[in-house]
């Protein structure tokens, strides 16, 4: 490295451009112009004494160098950030703030915090990607998202990983849903019982996650069969379609409301029970657009 020092809005280019993947685009969040963003680009390379980019078709691609600095500069300039506001305990904090969740999160969780965000701290953004658990706890370990709204169930936990922090929002308990009128339904008795009633019928499980069809097999094995898993929806809505169809049963929220051909028996003993949590990679909490986020989250689940 012949140089030390390193320009803070050229790291802030640099990690744009690994997130973004496009010089234009970086031009474009940053209010600059793509010339300029390739200068600064080209002289944070001269900075640190190796190449940080290397062309991709048309397009340019981080080299490993530069991709391990972007790394760094996550950290840097959340440090700068904190630093900013604690000499300046008044100051706006300022950044766009990746985010993945589930559907449920982003509507019940997100867009309440969008709306508070242009009122009260707009240099804020959000930028919001619709993912499965699974899916936007991967973009978390590669660093594509600085926040997952992820949701699990207490009879098909989650693991918590030592590598990052989990805060709980909200939880909701889910029933089973069949159709109605159904003559044969059994709304009473445990869980296990309720389940019973349907072992002759097909069912319908998330077509994007596990987590509802390990708590359909516990239950349908506490009642002593195999479920006949026939139908994988993703959308609470289309299951409803599907279930109103006569094409199978299957867990819906207990919170939210059913078409007229739909209904939800309650489960207990075992209780199912969705938990939503918000999920950051350790030691990021602090960085101030994410820390504001997450009391704002905290302060709606309340």
């Amino acid at each position: 490295m012949n140089n030390p020092r390193m320009d803070v809005r050229r790291l802030q280019m640099l990690l744009h451009l690994s997130r973004l993947g496009s010089m234009r685009e970086v031009a474009e969040e940053m209010g600059a112009t793509t010339s300029t963003v390739s200068q600064q680009i080209a002289a944070l390379s001269r900075e640190v004494g190796t190449p940080l980019v290397e062309p991709d078709g048309r397009r340019v691609r981080l080299t490993p160098a530069g991709r391990r600095l972007a790394r760094h500069a996550v950290t840097i300039l959340a440090a700068v950030e904190a630093a900013r506001l604690d000499l300046d305990p008044d100051a706006e904090p300022t950044g766009t703030l990746r985010v993945a969740g589930f559907a449920t999160a982003v509507r019940r969780s997100l867009l309440p915090v969008a709306a508070d965000l242009a009122a009260g701290h707009p240099r804020v953004r959000l930028r919001i990607h619709e993912h499965e658990p699974a899916e936007s706890l991967a973009l978390l370990a590669s660093d594509d998202v600085d926040l997952a709204l992820v949701y699990d169930y207490n009879l098909a936990p989650v693991s918590a990983d030592a590598t990052v922090e989990t805060m709980p929002l909200w939880s909701v308990p889910w029933s089973l849903a069949v159709p109605h009128p159904a003559s044969h339904a059994r709304t009473r008795g445990d869980a296990p019982a309720v389940f019973g009633a349907y072992r002759d019928h097909d069912w319908i499980v998330n077509s994007r996650n596990t987590a509802d069809e390990d708590v359909v097999r516990t239950i349908a094995s506490m009642a002593g069969f195999e479920p006949r898993i026939t139908h994988h929806a993703d959308s609470l809505e289309l299951v409803q379609d599907l279930i109103v169809a006569g094409l199978g049963v299957g867990l819906l929220p207990a919170d939210q409301p059913t078409l007229p051909g739909v209904r939800l028996l309650p489960l207990t003993a075992p209780e199912v029970t969705m938990r939503s949590h918000a999920v950051v990679r350790r030691g990021r909490a602090d960085w101030p657009p994410l820390a504001l986020v997450l009391r704002l989250l905290a302060a709606r689940a309340a």
